[in-house]
C-alpha cells in the first residue's frame, strides 16, 4: 500500500516574505541615506564656520589677565600711585615662522628702542615658546595704528591692551611709595607664577614692596580659541581678574610736598609723626629721584647717573640714613638720670668750658668757650651744655645709658611699614669687643653722652623719640597705613599698633624735661631762640650738631663755614607741638648745613596755618634763604654749637 507525500512548498508565502524583507531594506536604506544627509547638512552647513577653523588646526589657549594694581591714596583720597592705559606689542614666538624677519620688518615699521629689543632677547631665553614676550613697550596711537594697517603680515604679533604705573607727582613721594617694575629672573622664582602669569612688574621697593600682596589682586583668565596663525578667532571662557586692594595711607600729601619745598635744594630728611597713633604725616628723603623711568626699565645711562651721583638720591636718608644723635640725645640720657636716681632736678656743675678726668690728660671741651658757668639740668638742655653731659654719662655709666635708650626704641629697628629701614645702633661693650675686637673706654662713655662716639640714630628713630616724649612715655609703632578698601567695597581700618611704653619711678620727670624743652625754643638762651622767635604755638625741642671732620676735643670753638660744604656738620632737630597737646613730633635732619631749626620753623608754620583743602600748598619758606626770617643765628656757624 502506497502513502501520498503532502506538498512543503508555499510560493504564495516565499513571495510575501521576500517583498517584505525587499521594503524593509529599502526603508533602512533610506533612513541611513537620510541621516547621512542630515548629518552632512549639519557638519556641512550648519556648523561651517566651527569646522572649518577647526580644520585649519585651530587651537585652545589660556590668556592670563592681569588684574589692575591697587591705587594709593594719601590720608585725604588724593591719588597718588595710580594706573593708566597702556598698549605694547606682544610677540608669541611659537606662532611666528620666521622672528627674526619678522623682527626686522616690524622695525621698518615701528621704532624698537635698544633697551627693549635686549629685554625682548632675554625673555625669549626665559620664557617658553607658546607664552607671549612683549616686543615693544608703550606704544603710541600713531604706531598703534600703522601696525593694525600691516597686521596681516604679522602672524603671532599683536598689540595688547594693559595698565600703566604712574607716579604722579614724580619724585615727591618716592622715599614711601617706592615703584613698581620688572620682575627679574631670580623674583620669578620666589612669586607665585600662577597669580602673576599676566603680570610682568612687582613692587621693588617702598609701599609697592611692603604691600605687594595687597596691591597686586587676582590673576583672571580668557579662553581663547587662535587659529594656525596665532590669531584670535573667539573667546570661549572668561574668568575676570580681582583687582588689588586700594590703600589709604597715613601720609598728608599737602604737608609732604611742603616740607620738599621747605628743603629746596639741601640734603636730609625729615619725618612727621601724630603721636596719639604712630601715623606718619610726611616722610621726605631729599633728593629724590623721579621712579616713573623705573616702572618700564630705565636705561643704563640714567640710572648710572642716578647711582653715581655725590648727593645719593637712590638713598633714602629718612630711614636708612644713620647719624651721630649729637645732642639730640640729651633729653634721654636726662631722664635716664633722674629716674635712675642719680642725679635730681636740683644738681648743678660749675662749667668752665672743659670737661676732665682724674688720671686722663685729655681734656674734652664744651661747644661754648668759656663755658656756660653754673647749670643745673634743665639749663643744661636748654643751653646744650656739654660738660653736664660729659659728667652725666659718666655717673650713668654705658649700660644704663644703653638700657635707657633701648626703652626709647634706640638702636632697633621702630618696625614701620616700609621695609628699607636700618637699626641705628646704641653701643656697649660688648657690641664693641664683638665688632671691633677692643675693649669699651671711658672716653668713649664720655663722647656717647653728647651723641657723639658709635651712637647712630636714624631720622625715623629720632621722630619715634620725640613723639614719645611728646606722649610722656606712652610709644606707638610708626605706620603707613590707614586702611585697606577691598574690590568688594569691604574697608579694612588700621589700628594703632602700641609698642612697650617708657615707665618712669615719678612721672613728673616728664615734666622736668619737657619744660626744659620747651626753654630751648622760647628762652633767650635757648639754642632754638632765634629761630622760633615769635611763635603763635608752644614747641618743645632739641637741636643737634652731628661733627664730621672735627675730633671731639680738639678744634671745636671755629665755625665750619670755610669748609667745603661736603665736610661740614650735619644738624638735627627733634620737636613736638603744642606742648600741651602735642599735634605733631617731627625729626630734622639736614646735611652739612645748620638750617635744622629753620626747616622745623617753617614746618610748625605751615602746619598750624594750613587750610583743608586739596591741591598742592602754596608754601613760602621761611627763612631759607634769610630773604623773610628772622635776624641770623649768631651761633648757628658754630660748630657744635647747638
Amino acid at each position: 500500500m502506497t502513502r501520498k507525500r503532502d506538498t512543503i512548498k508555499n510560493n504564495y508565502r516565499e513571495t510575501h516574505l521576500f517583498s517584505r524583507r525587499v521594503i524593509i531594506l529599502v526603508i533602512f536604506i533610506l533612513l541611513a541615506s537620510a541621516g547621512l544627509i542630515g548629518r552632512l547638512f549639519f557638519l556641512q552647513v550648519v556648523n561651517h564656520d566651527v569646522y572649518t577653523t577647526l580644520s585649519n588646526q585651530n587651537q585652545l589657549s589660556l590668556i592670563p589677565v592681569e588684574p589692575n594694581r591697587g591705587l594709593i591714596m594719601d590720608r585725604n583720597g588724593l591719588i597718588i600711585a595710580e594706573n593708566v592705559p597702556i598698549f605694547n606689542l606682544v610677540v608669541t614666538p611659537d606662532h611666528v615662522p620666521d622672528l627674526e624677519k619678522m623682527v626686522g620688518q616690524i622695525k621698518e615699521l615701528i621704532e624698537i628702542p635698544p633697551e627693549d629689543m635686549k629685554r625682548f632677547r632675554k625673555e625669549l631665553k626665559q620664557n617658553r615658546p607658546f607664552q607671549p614676550v612683549t616686543l615693544k613697550v608703550k606704544m603710541s596711537e600713531e604706531e598703534v595704528a600703522r601696525f593694525y594697517v600691516n597686521q596681516y603680515r604679522f602672524p603671532g604679533v599683536t598689540v595688547n591692551a594693559g595698565m600703566f604705573r604712574r607716579y604722579p607727582y614724580g619724585k615727591e613721594f618716592v622715599s614711601i611709595l617706592g615703584y613698581v617694575a620688572r620682575i627679574n629672573e631670580q623674583e620669578m622664582k620666589q612669586i607665585d607664577q600662577t597669580n602673576y602669569a599676566g603680570s610682568s612688574s612687582m613692587g621693588k621697593l617702598g609701599v609697592e614692596k611692603y604691600y605687594e600682596k595687597e596691591l597686586h589682586g587676582k590673576v583672571g583668565y580668557q579662553q581663547v580659541e587662535v587659529d594656525a596663525n596665532g590669531r584670535f578667532v573667539r573667546t570661549l571662557n572668561q574668568y575676570a581678574p580681582i583687582r588689588g586692594d586700594n590703600i589709604y595711607l597715613s601720609i598728608d600729601s599737602r604737608l609732604q610736598l611742603a616740607v620738599e619745598k621747605i628743603l629746596g635744594d639741601e640734603k636730609g630728611a625729615v619725618v612727621i609723626i601724630k603721636p596719639q597713633t604712630g601715623e606718619v604725616l610726611a616722610l621726605v628723603s631729599a633728593p629724590g629721584y623721579d621712579p616713573n623711568p623705573f616702572v618700564i626699565g630705565i636705561d643704563p645711562k640714567h640710572y648710572k647717573e642716578l647711582r653715581n651721583s655725590p648727593d645719593k638720591p637712590l638713598y633714602n636718608r629718612a630711614v636708612r640714613g644713620v647719624y651721630p644723635f649729637a645732642s639730640t640725645i640729651k633729653p634721654y640720657l636726662a631722664i635716664a638720670g633722674l629716674d635712675s636716681g642719680i642725679v635730681g632736678p636740683g644738681y648743678s656743675i660749675r662749667d668752665p668750658g672743659y670737661f676732665g678726668m682724674a688720671g686722663v690728660h685729655h681734656v674734652y671741651r664744651d661747644w661754648r668757650k668759656g663755658g656756660h658757668g653754673v647749670v643745673n639740668l634743665p639749663k643744661a638742655i636748654t643751653v646744650s651744655c656739654d660738660v653736664f653731659f660729659y659728667g652725666l654719662a659718666v655717673k650713668l655709666g654705658v649700660i644704663r645709658m644703653y638700657d635707657y635708650l633701648r626703652k626709647f626704641g634706640f638702636g632697633q629697628l621702630t618696625g614701620i611699614d616700609l621695609g628699607e629701614e636700618l637699626a641705628g645702633l646704641v653701643p656697649s661693650p660688648e657690641w664693641k669687643m664683638k665688632r671691633l675686637r677692643s675693649k669699651w673706654y671711658v672716653g668713649d662713655t664720655v663722647a656717647a653722652g653728647i651723641g657723639q662716639g658709635y651712637m647712630l640714630a636714624t631720622p625715623l628713630q629720632l621722630a619715634q623719640g620725640a613723639a614719645t616724649l611728646a606722649n610722656r612715655g606712652k610709644r606707638y609703632r610708626p605706620r603707613l597705613l590707614l586702611k585697606l578698601v577691598k574690590p568688594d567695597g569691604t574697608v579694612e581700618e588700621i589700628k594703632p599698633i602700641p609698642e612697650p611704653p617708657v615707665i618712669l619711678k615719678n612721672p613728673k620727670n616728664w615734666d622736668i624735661i619737657i619744660k626744659a624743652m620747651g626753654e630751648v625754643t622760647s628762652s633767650p638762651q635757648g639754642t632754638a631762640a632765634v629761630a622760633f622767635a615769635n611763635t603763635p604755638y608752644t614747641i618743645a625741642a632739641k637741636t643737634g650738631t652731628a661733627q664730621l671732620v672735627k675730633i671731639l676735643g680738639e678744634n671745636t670753638h671755629g665755625g665750619d663755614a670755610a669748609l667745603p660744604k661736603h665736610l661740614r656738620n650735619h644738624k638735627l632737630f627733634i620737636a613736638f607741638a603744642p606742648i600741651d597737646d602735642p599735634q605733631i613730633a617731627l625729626a630734622v635732619v639736614v646735611e652739612n648745613s645748620t638750617l635744622a631749626p629753620r626747616v622745623a620753623r617753617a614746618i610748625f608754620d605751615y602746619y598750624f596755618g594750613m587750610t583743608h583743602q586739596f591741591g598742592l600748598p602754596e608754601v613760602k619758606p621761611y627763612a631759607i634763604d634769610g630773604s623773610d626770617g628772622p635776624p641770623p643765628d649768631e651761633n648757628a656757624d658754630q660748630a657744635g654749637a647747638d
